[in-house]
């Protein structure tokens, strides 16, 4: 959280995120403590949207903090109470806080649909904001929570809104006191623990999810220092790396290209996203079409460059490998080739094992199919 000085022009507000491993650790907790001492120093805080979930604890941290009223909207034949963004921004307080940052907003309550957008509109109005997040609710992170509790999140945030926080503060709490804390129904009502600890809250899922949350926010760190470094000392920046992601109309290619980008994030790197349809001039059914406009638009949120391709079903490794040329790649991301049987397995070239073969000057990461893939 941050001070306005007297007559200092400011074009935009300051993001301060709070991030957990899983519900529970005291993120709102903490972000309402450290609220009510910055506005125990002459700071015009309030509190834009709160979630305690039922939670007294939480909700005894309010303490001198004036809240905005919701929005009423009908939905549905549902009354729904959300936050209400003209208001905030008609009042232009110093700070405001905004809970449960992932969340979808009811049509008609905001121009926006999720939570973040109306957080963006926020900070451009000079306005600081301190929100809260779960670490499963990143997206280029999808695959991996997935993979270790068995939960397609659905409601995400794209990693670019990380980038956009002035400061990240790490919420964490051991994954045996999470346990009690869910025991003692500190998290969800006592009819729904025994559920929550046979799936959600198992001990080697928080565990994970811990590490996963600790290794994020310290890789933002180390990135945010050596950026630091470079411009204080004037150093220019390296010739940035090249990354291509071979995708096509099919599912799978979303978890290629979030892996695509975590490998860009890190290295600082261009991210490209090679779709190739094949057969050539195939018209695409109206589910193919629809997975590849999800392609498309996740390739954007990743901001990665798109190449579009045709191709013959014998001829995609070749393809790979002279968009590989031309773009200058240092590294490919590329699926595990779904088997074919029967003659097909020996007449159809695997576009991997051509790539393995003409792409010498590359290195080449073969991502292999979930079972929820195939």
């Amino acid at each position: 959280m941050s001070t306005k000085s007297v007559g200092e022009p400011k074009t935009k507000g300051r993001l301060t995120i709070y991030v957990g491993s899983a519900p529970g650790v005291g993120k709102t907790y903490k972000m309402l403590q450290d609220a009510n001492v910055v506005k125990d120093k002459g700071i015009d805080v309030v509190i834009g949207l709160l979630e305690t979930h039922g939670r007294q604890e939480t909700l005894d941290q309010v303490g001198n903090l004036p809240m905005i009223p919701r929005k009423s909207v009908t939905y549905q034949g549902r009354a729904y109470q959300e936050m209400d963004l003209d208001a905030i921004l008609k009042c232009h307080p110093d700070v405001v806080l905004v809970d449960e940052l992932a969340h979808t907003n009811v049509p008609g309550t905001s121009k926006n649909a999720k939570r973040y957008q109306d957080i963006v509109d926020i900070v451009d109005h000079g306005i600081d904001v301190v929100t809260t997040v779960n670490i499963q609710h990143l997206e280029s992170l999808h695959d991996k929570v997935a993979h270790i509790t068995g939960v397609k999140v659905r409601e995400r945030i794209p990693d670019w809104f990380i980038d956009m926080a002035r400061e990240i503060k790490l919420v964490d709490v051991t994954p045996e006191t999470l346990q009690d804390r869910l025991m003692m129904g500190k998290i969800y009502s006592l009819d729904k623990v025994e559920a929550a600890m046979t799936n959600f809250f198992q001990l080697s899922h928080l565990s994970a999810l811990r590490e996963l949350a600790l290794l994020e926010v310290a890789d933002n760190v180390d990135q945010q220092l050596d950026e630091n470094r470079r411009e204080a000392s004037g150093t220019p920046p390296e010739a940035r790396e090249r990354i291509l992601v071979c995708a096509n109309y099919r599912e799978h290619s979303e978890r290629l290209i979030r892996r695509g980008w975590r490998i860009a994030d890190r290295l600082k790197a261009d991210l490209f996203v090679l779709i190739v349809i094949a057969p050539a001039g195939r018209a695409l059914s109206e589910s193919e079409q629809r997975d590849l406009d999800a392609i498309k638009r996740l390739s954007q949120q990743f901001n990665a460059t798109i190449v579009e391709r045709s191709s013959s079903p014998n001829a995609v490794g070749e393809t790979i490998v002279q968009m590989a040329r031309e773009l200058k790649v240092s590294q490919i991301v590329i699926g595990q080739p779904q088997p074919h049987h029967g003659v097909l397995a020996m007449l159809r070239p695997n576009p991997v094992s051509y790539v393995l073969e003409h792409a010498e000057f590359v290195d080449l990461h073969v991502v292999t199919f979930m079972r929820e893939d195939r």
